[in-house]
């Protein structure tokens, strides 16, 4: 059963895949906001996954987070995130990243708790429409 203020870390290194170069939103070789959302999504997620139910998993639905500082190539990022909500399947946590010199980013994101196997199915149905 969840309970508020699990939290949940990820960490990654900054390389050229990474970059909002790389993935297409921005020009330069610094780290991009689509990968610090991915890697808050990533802590988010697996900070609550040993929680739930056999087949059960959570979806991301909703961001709100402020991006406040570049991180070159080279350093290290991490997420952080705590749950700060419980309403039904409705999760909501608040997030913050940090590289190696401070904060670059916080907010709140929100995820649904959705059984796996319906979840797909009702995706993969849109295929055969």
């Amino acid at each position: 059963m969840l309970e508020l203020h699990i939290k949940g870390t990820a960490a990654l290194e900054v390389t050229d895949k990474v970059t909002a170069a790389a993935v297409g939103s921005g020009m330069l070789p610094v780290f991009a906001t689509p990968s610090m959302i991915a890697l808050i999504e990533k802590a988010a997620a697996e900070s609550v996954a040993p929680q739930l139910e056999a087949g059960m998993t959570t979806v991301g639905t909703r961001l709100d987070v402020a991006h406040t500082a570049a991180t070159p190539v080279g350093m290290t990022v991490r997420a952080v995130t705590e749950l700060t909500e419980i309403d039904g399947r409705r999760l909501i946590f608040t997030v913050h990243a940090f590289d190696d010199a401070g904060e670059i980013g916080s907010g709140t994101h929100e995820r649904f708790i959705v059984n796996a196997e319906k979840f797909l199915a009702k995706a993969e149905a849109k295929q055969k429409k």
